[in-house]
């Protein structure tokens, strides 16, 4: 009598996910409602070009009085860097569990979270140079505050990164159902429009979608993702 050998079961394209907290998604929520807060302090703290336009002196005295929007720049910037890399490890793993092994939309999504964190901890990078400084505005070189104040307004404003990250999870979403089905839809529309609007010469306005698409979708995994 002869035995008969069960054949091997197929190796499951997708991973298994399992329940786990949503203290990521919700790190989310407050990285974008940060980010906005930067953004916005940023704008605050802009110059008023038309009374200093080509005039560096001018720029550095209107800087002078808004010496505490920088620092509220500052901290809202940095404490966005710190949270931003935290979603983007959750997102991957969010990801991972239910889109096709191998895939790479989970990867990409936390790269494009990583790149934008660079992006704003570059922005804020100069902030201990000047900002202190407006308080003796002869100690710096009126050209290179003016410079400062152009950097505020603009490096913290690319958020190219999060656009492909947006795009990753729409892709992961509708292709995969690795999300729900209108996180993927306000993905690739937001994420779309980040993207166009961060490789067109007037990059900084990815920085005025970015955030809104962070807080939109962190606030979908925390309230209304169900897995």
């Amino acid at each position: 009598m002869t035995s008969t050998t069960a054949e091997p079961t197929a190796t499951p394209t997708r991973r298994a996910g399992s329940a786990s907290s949503r203290a990521w998604a919700w790190t989310g929520v407050a990285a974008g409602a940060l980010a906005i807060g930067a953004i916005q302090a940023s704008l605050a703290a802009g110059v008023d070009w038309e009374k200093t336009a080509g005039d560096p002196v001018a720029m550095i005295e209107d800087a002078a009085t808004k010496q505490s929007t920088f620092l509220v720049f500052h901290v809202l910037a940095a404490l966005t860097v710190v949270l931003l890399p935290i979603f983007g490890a959750g997102l991957r793993r969010r990801l991972d569990q239910q889109a096709p092994a191998g895939s790479l939309h989970g990867g990409i999504a936390a790269a494009g979270l990583l790149l934008t964190a660079a992006a704003m901890l570059l922005g804020s990078g100069l902030d201990t140079q000047f900002t202190f400084a407006f308080q003796d505005t002869s100690m710096v070189v009126p050209e290179s505050a003016a410079f400062y104040t152009d950097w505020v307004a603009t490096i913290p404003w690319l958020w190219l990164g999060a656009g492909l990250s947006a795009l990753a999870l729409g892709v992961a979403s509708l292709r995969h159902a690795a999300a729900p089905k209108w996180i993927g839809w306000v993905s690739v529309v937001l994420g779309a429009l980040t993207v166009l609007t961060g490789v067109s010469p007037l990059q900084y306005l990815a920085g005025f979608v970015g955030p809104i698409w962070l807080v939109v979708v962190a606030l979908g995994f925390a309230l209304g993702d169900r897995r």
